[in-house]
């Protein structure tokens, strides 16, 4: 069985064709289930963020009918110029560098782990997700929780959410004197928030099509909660704007915002899009006194944190490194853990059972020499029967490979013993 990492991020496409691939969360069981019926696929889960749209799956074969489905995926058409793939090492160490945030656009973000931890629930629930696949995923969530705790890539967490919050700072307008408009209702646009309040922002708006998301966020952070289907009458207030919902189709079109700059006297309007399918229309971005930044835009803005956290993200390639090795390391050992386990549980069973049997004999008063003698003779007949049973066997079909095993694993024993007893 091979196991395979492919996909599209950031880095190799742009945010017009990443959103043609992005999948809403109502729509992975359905994509999951696809998958796991394409020839040859054993286990399968799907990540789904607005930086990435990435398979990660166990297969009897190249994996070229992944690629084949996610590149042709219906709102796709032909990705394969723009998709990257990985296998077997090279694939664990993407995943253990995608959870790490060593992949994220800003590095060591903190969302992604949380984003690859409900991917891997997503592909639990949808019976996706084989026990190869899960060990896999474990393995990342403790890779990236020692990357975090082991280095400084964690140390002042950067998020999307904080870079466009700080680039509408440093180009457009003090936050004090702004009012803002915030579309969605989101963990990204939660973040933004937070950020706008600790920035001292003027009026913060909050525009959802739940209305009582939109309360709940509002309340939290001293806002104004509005329905979406009001957005029009309010959005000549915003100074700026920011989007990340969930949608498949823009929220914001150019015939909205070019109403709402007569209304402001074309005084002009920041927007920034967060979302993955893109929430506002991209030919706002030629409106005159309209300034629209979408995800890809804001590349250049981390550029520095980039640079800051690079002796940290060292730190962090390591950690991955160590521990893409000592999982290929529990991988090959694997054949043998299933016996092994098994012969220590008939151990442990065996002596709980005996010492039980001795303790009531004690209890009923016999002599505790006898007892002993019980205790000692019953434990060795019991736990070498199979073995000596399998060394008779091995002897009269004449299977050498086995019977020099056995003497090797004995002949071992007598060196520990010698070791821990030398002779005066």
């Amino acid at each position: 069985m091979n196991f395979h990492a492919l996909g599209i991020n950031h880095q190799s496409a742009p945010v017009a064709l990443r959103e043609r691939v992005a999948f809403a969360e109502h729509a992975l069981p359905e994509a999951l289930a696809a998958l796991r019926a394409l020839p040859q696929v054993r286990e399968a889960a799907l990540l789904s963020t607005c930086n990435r749209t990435e398979l990660y799956a166990i297969t009897d074969d190249d994996g070229q009918a992944l690629a084949d489905w996610l590149a042709t995926h219906p709102e796709g058409g032909d990705l394969h110029a723009y998709l990257y793939r990985h296998r077997d090492a090279d694939a664990v160490r993407h995943l253990f560098r995608v959870a790490t945030g060593l992949d994220s656009l800003v590095l060591g973000e903190p969302q992604i782990l949380g984003q690859v931890k409900q991917a891997w629930a997503a592909a639990r629930a949808a019976g996706t997700l084989g026990t190869r696949l899960d060990r896999l995923f474990q393995h990342a969530f403790v890779t990236a929780k020692r990357a975090r705790s082991e280095t400084r890539i964690g140390n002042s967490p950067v998020s999307v959410a904080s870079v466009a919050v700080r680039l509408a700072q440093e180009s457009f307008a003090r936050l004090a004197d702004s009012t803002v408009l915030l579309v969605g209702a989101g963990e990204t646009i939660e973040l933004v928030a937070r950020h706008l309040v600790q920035a001292d922002v003027k009026r913060l708006l909050v525009a959802n099509r739940t209305l009582a998301h939109a309360q709940d966020l509002a309340s939290r952070h001293g806002g104004v909660a509005l329905p979406l289907a009001e957005l029009d009458r309010h959005l000549s207030q915003a100074d700026l704007v920011f989007s990340a919902t969930a949608s498949r189709e823009p929220v914001l079109h150019r015939a909205q915002v070019e109403t709402a700059l007569q209304a402001r006297r074309h005084r002009p309007m920041l927007l920034l899009d967060l979302a993955v399918p893109r929430d506002i229309a991209p030919d706002v971005a030629e409106l005159k006194d309209a300034y629209l930044y979408t995800v890809d835009d804001l590349e250049r803005s981390v550029e520095d944190n980039r640079r800051n956290r690079r002796e940290a993200a060292d730190a962090a390639e390591a950690i991955v490194e160590l521990q893409v090795a000592r999982y290929a390391e529990a991988l090959a050992a694997g054949p043998l853990n299933e016996p092994l386990r098994r012969l220590r549980a008939h151990g442990e069973h065996t002596r709980v059972q005996t010492l039980a049997r001795a303790r009531q004999q004690l209890a009923a008063g016999q002599d505790p020499e006898a007892v002993l003698e019980f205790l000692a003779h019953t434990l060795t007949n019991r736990l070498l029967h199979a073995p000596t049973a399998a060394v008779r066997e091995a002897a009269a079909s004449g299977n050498l490979e086995l019977a020099r095993a056995i003497a090797q694993a004995l002949h071992s024993d007598d060196e520990d013993r010698d070791a821990a007893d030398p002779a005066p």
